[in-house]
């Protein structure tokens, strides 16, 4: 079995074990969750804080408002929100990872770059995204470009952007300085420059350590997007849809956990269209050593 299926099949089977674990626990544990000296160290496993799963999955089929004059299921609504948000993550990555290749690439050709801005890259992600998404979207809506009005949209892909920088920044950079000493000792005994020593040797070296910090960053700028979403109040997306299902979870909690679905199968479309970079580049797989 090739690597690409062992993937697909370990999740499947991931998903199906979280299934089953999930019934298994509204099965053996009480509905009122466990309580020792007045803590709860086990949660309620009722309909109304764990509903089934052919329950929620069941939902998807119904109509998000009843007796609307335009029918829309709530799996259409939890698509749509989804590939919204998608959208959004996506360009976070990709404005995340242009600046992550750019600062890397500036930190390898000068070390006293590296030594006095890797400590402030690695202190940039302590601080809590829910704190930060407020003052992007304050900050961006005093500027106007050529015409153009700042958008919410683009506070939360700013946002999700700030997510994807961070892994792709020291990912890249570990990669580009992965070649062995001797390697790049060849390079200079052949006169070769920096820039043909970073074209030939480090980025093709770096290309085993980018592909999985690439992947970490897309599941990282989905996260940030929906988290920027609900603290912006940006609609259209799954961030603003689990809000809404949350409102009504009291009368209905299974609604809120199609959009929880939605978010998670987001994630993993996101991690997966990083595959379609590893196959391009598998090639250079065997670069590290």
């Amino acid at each position: 079995m090739g690597s690409r299926s062992r993937t697909v099949v370990t999740t499947v089977a991931a998903f199906v074990l979280l299934i089953v674990l999930w019934e298994l626990a509204k099965l053996v544990l009480p509905p009122g969750g466990v309580t020792v000296g007045g803590t709860r160290v086990l949660p309620r496993t009722d309909n109304a804080a764990m509903p089934h799963v052919w329950t929620v999955l069941g939902r998807l089929t119904e109509p998000e408002v009843a007796g609307a004059a335009t029918t829309r299921t709530v799996g259409a609504a939890v698509a749509s929100g989804a590939l919204f948000t998608l959208g959004l993550a996506m360009g976070g990555l990709l404005l995340g990872g242009v600046l992550g290749v750019l600062l890397a690439l500036v930190m390898q050709r000068f070390r006293l770059v590296e030594r006095a801005a890797l400590p402030y890259v690695v202190a940039s992600q302590t601080v809590p995204l829910i704190a930060i998404a407020p003052l992007v979207a304050g900050w961006g809506g005093n500027i106007a470009i050529l015409g153009w009005s700042w958008q919410p949209w683009a506070s939360v892909m700013v946002i999700a952007s700030y997510l994807a920088f961070f892994p792709i920044a020291v990912g890249m950079l570990r990669g580009l300085t992965s070649p062995v000493s001797a390697d790049v000792e060849l390079f200079r005994a052949m006169a070769s420059g920096w820039w043909t020593t970073l074209v030939r040797l480090r980025l093709p070296a770096s290309v085993p350590h980018v592909v999985p910090a690439v992947r970490l960053a897309a599941a990282a700028a989905v996260v940030g997007a929906i988290v920027a979403e609900i603290s912006t109040g940006t609609r259209g997306g799954i961030g603003r849809l689990i809000i809404e299902y949350a409102q009504s979870a009291t009368g209905d909690p299974s609604r809120m956990y199609t959009a929880i679905l939605g978010a998670a199968v987001l994630g993993l479309v996101a991690a997966g269209a990083v595959g379609l970079l590893d196959v391009g580049l598998r090639r250079y797989r065997g670069s590290v050593r």
